[in-house]
Order: structure tokens, then sequence, then C-alpha cells
């Protein structure tokens, strides 16, 4: 009886233009995922050209899954299915548990890559980018999971989390189409400050939306973007330092 009630005060609050908002933000994450890897990922493994660890594939899957997976949760909440969404809510807390494990996984094979390539010291510096970014992802997605109960808040911080993991993508396209010629291997932590700054334009879409229609700025949106390109700017200064690679080497040398 409480949750039909609830599910009834979700659609009169949603009953308006207003409630495709999310959905809209879910399908632009879900296309520049896409899109973002179609270069470097999709083409070739359409192609039968890509050479990959079964860990990079899974690891692609698990975050893959993630965008049509977090598409169908807006589009239920959206339509009124509440019931629906948040019976699909466990399987979405194991999606995020495997994709922060296989997030971590594949940072550790990027810097195995790597020092095969010779560049040890480049590839753990680079760590920090992946490692910071899906540890920024899984905290939080648990605290939108602690506020469930709060949508207000909860599909706020699931855009976050959605938007944080777009930097990857996009950066491909910088890659394809900006990087200079040269050797394989990672490139320098600072090129991933631009990405991450076209990423959290999305952010800014949100923030602008909630501006008109809310007539002020969820706190959501304030703090998680400025937390957001906070890590990723300060990515590249703590990637130069002796404790990350120390931390980071640790962790190589356990996995070699």
């Amino acid at each position: 009886m409480t949750t039909l009630i609830d599910d009834r005060r979700v659609r009169a609050r949603d009953a308006s233009p207003a409630r495709y908002f999310y959905l809209h933000m879910s399908l632009a994450c879900a296309a520049t995922a896409f899109l973002g890897f179609a270069p470097t990922y999709w083409v070739p493994l359409a192609n039968r050209t890509l050479s990959a660890s079964p860990v990079i594939h899974f690891h692609g899957l698990l975050f893959f899954t993630w965008s049509v997976y977090f598409v169908i949760q807006i589009w239920l909440a959206a339509s009124g299915r509440v019931a629906n969404h948040r019976s699909l809510g466990i399987v979405g807390v194991s999606l995020a548990t495997a994709m922060t494990i296989f997030g971590f996984l594949a940072s550790v094979h990027v810097m195995k890559h790597s020092a095969a390539l010779g560049q040890q010291d480049a590839g753990i510096g680079f760590s920090i980018v992946p490692m910071s970014g899906i540890a920024f992802f899984a905290v939080v997605f648990v605290l939108a999971i602690m506020n469930t109960r709060k949508p207000e808040i909860h599909k706020r911080l699931l855009l976050l989390a959605a938007v944080s993991l777009l930097d990857a993508p996009i950066a491909r396209w910088f890659m394809t189409f900006l990087a200079p010629p040269g050797p394989p291997g990672p490139p320098p932590v600072s090129v991933t400050i631009a990405p991450a700054v076209v990423a959290s334009l999305l952010l800014v879409v949100a923030i602008v939306r909630d501006w008109r229609t809310e007539g002020r700025v969820h706190p959501v949106y304030i703090y998680g973007t400025l937390a957001l390109l906070a890590l990723k700017v300060l990515n590249w200064p703590i990637s130069e330092t002796a404790a990350w690679h120390a931390f980071a080497g640790g962790i190589l040398a356990l996995a070699q």
C-alpha cells in the first residue's frame, strides 16, 4: 500500500513535459559513450581487427551494459513504472560493483601493457586517471543508493555518476583526431582534462535546466560538478608525485 501511494506521488510530481529531461540526458550519455568508443573499439571489433585482452573486453561489456541499463531505468521512472524501476535497482548495484572491480583490473592491465612497452613510469602515472575515475563513480553511486527515498537527490547523483564516466569515450575522439603521431603508450595525464571539461557540459545543461525550472541549482550539481572537475585537474600533479608512483607501482608489482 505504501509503495502504491509513493508511486502515485511520483507520477503526480512528474506529470509535466519536464519529466523526460532525465531520459533525454541518459540517451545523450549512452550516445556519447557509444560514439566515443566507435573509432577505437566498436569499429575495429566489427572488422575483427581489434586485439585486446579478455579483461578489456569484459570491462567494455560492463560499461556498455551500464549505458543501456541507465536509459532503461530512467525510462521506467519517467513513464511512471516506479515499482519496476525499484525492482531493477539490485541489478544496478551488482552492475556498478562489477564495473568498479573490472575498472580497477583494466587499470592494472594498462599499467602492465605500458611496462611491457618500456614505459612503466608513464603507465604508473597515467593509472591515476582510470583509478580515480572509477572510484568517483563508485562513491557517487553509493550516495545515490543511500538516497533512493529522496528522488530529487537520487536522480541527480545518478546523472553525475553517468557523466563522470564520459571523459574516457570523449578522449578517444581527441586521440583519434587531435593526437600527434607517436609511439604507442599512455598519453600525458594533462591531456585528460579537456575531455573531462567537455563531458561536464552535460552537467551544465542540467544546471541550466534546474535554474530555469526550479529557480535555483540543486547542491548535488554544484558540489558534484566542482568535485568532478577538481578531481580531473588534480590528477595531473598527483600523478607525478613519489607517493602515487609508490602506491600504483606497488599494485603493479603485485600484479606481475
